[in-house]
Order: C-alpha cells, then sequence, then structure tokens
C-alpha cells in the first residue's frame, strides 16, 4: 500500500463514529438485518436456528464464550464498512476532506518565478469534491500516484491559487518525498 491508501485506512480507523450493539440481543438483531435470516445468522456462527431466535427474543442473557467470541467478530466485520460508507458520502457530499502532510512540493510556474520543489509542512481542508475524486479513485484500484496527483491539484487550487486569487499562473503542482500525510474526515 502507498503513503495516500495508508493515510486512508488511518482515517477510516479513527472515524469509529458510532459503536456497535453492546448487548447479545442488539447485535443479533443487527446481525439478522444484515444476513437476512436467522438460519443465515446460525451458519456464520455455529449455532442452531433456535439458538439465535432465543438470543434475539432475550430469552438466552449470555452465549457460551466460543459463540460469543465468533458474533463479536461477525459484528464487527459487518459494522465498520457501513460507518466507513457513511463517513465517505459525509465527506464528498459535504464535509471536504482535511490533509496534512510534510513532503516536497514542486510546481511548474511562469518563467521569471521559481519552481524549484521544497519541503512545506500544509494542513489543507479540501472541498467535498476532491474527497469524492479520491474515494472513487480509491474504489477504481488508482495508484498511489494518481491519489497524490488528486490532493496536488487540491493543494493547487486551494493553498497556492486562493480559489483563484492568486498565482494564477500556476500550472503543475507534484507531490514529492512525502514525510508524513494524514487525512481527515
Amino acid at each position: 500500500m502507498g503513503e495516500i491508501e495508508d493515510a486512508i485506512e488511518r482515517a477510516d480507523r479513527e472515524a469509529f463514529t458510532k459503536e456497535p450493539p453492546k448487548t447479545l440481543k442488539g447485535r443479533i438483531g443487527f446481525l439478522i438485518k444484515q444476513f437476512g435470516s436467522a438460519k443465515a445468522v446460525a451458519a456464520e456462527i455455529g449455532v442452531t436456528a433456535d439458538s439465535v431466535n432465543r438470543y434475539r427474543r432475550g430469552a438466552r442473557k449470555y452465549a457460551r464464550p466460543d459463540v460469543a467470541a465468533k458474533i463479536d467478530e461477525a459484528v464487527k466485520q459487518r459494522w465498520q464498512p457501513l460507518v466507513r460508507k457513511r463517513r465517505h458520502r459525509q465527506a464528498a457530499a459535504t464535509g471536504g476532506i482535511t490533509v496534512e502532510t510534510r513532503a516536497r512540493f514542486g510546481y511548474t510556474a511562469a518563467v521569471g518565478s521559481t519552481d524549484d520543489g521544497r519541503f512545506r509542512r500544509l494542513t489543507v481542508h479540501l472541498p467535498p469534491a476532491y474527497a469524492q475524486r479520491l474515494f472513487d479513485a480509491r474504489n477504481d484500484g488508482a495508484s498511489d500516484q494518481q491519489m497524490r496527483q488528486i490532493i496536488a491539484e487540491g493543494f493547487k487550487e486551494i493553498y497556492f491559487q486562493d480559489g483563484g486569487a492568486r498565482a494564477l499562473g500556476l500550472s503543475d503542482v507534484e507531490i514529492n518525498d512525502i514525510d508524513y500525510l494524514d487525512l481527515g474526515y
């Protein structure tokens, strides 16, 4: 994995917005909603469908430790992707994405100005359109270099050109030699 992919993974782990159900009844209810039936949940966790229905009704308050561990694992596998999808949708629709990095930035500028790359430590909030492009690229299996380019374009527009208020002659911005890169959304 590249630096951008790692940063997205870290942001996803840090963005655990809501804990999964704590009670056995709540966890089983969630799993039944995910799998569609008590029989499918039973096959997943290694018990009978009757046992799953007892857990759902609350007739059994506790599961055996080995079954409880399987239930816990099944809930965790299915819970986080839902939270992740919701966070990605929110960032892409309204929230945007914050990029904090220390890297060497190089760019192509107008004649007479310096375009030597240099290390900068930047924290820039990119608009939702860039978050959407970044998530789409990741889902499409884009390379780390392609995802860097999306972030570089965002930095060019928001940081270097200040939304069109300055540095209009600036064309290509490149991110190289990344010391660290963190994303937040």
